[in-house]
């Protein structure tokens, strides 16, 4: 629940810069994306929350 809730506020901070920027392309149209599938309760929630705790796994997998 950490996770995903940090990753709530994280993608809001992101897709709120980019609104205030004007500037809206490929990129950002996908983290706008995530951020309403993270936020709406649909079928494909569930598998776009286990992708996202994945790739924070991995992330945290990683030594220097």
């Amino acid at each position: 629940m950490v996770i995903s809730l940090s990753v709530v506020l994280l993608v809001g901070i992101i897709l709120a810069f980019i609104f205030r920027a004007g500037k809206i392309k490929a990129g950002p149209m996908l983290v706008a994306m995530l951020f309403g599938f993270l936020l709406a309760s649909t079928d494909a929630s569930p598998d776009i929350q286990e992708f996202l705790d994945n790739v924070a796994e991995g992330i945290s997998d990683i030594e220097f």
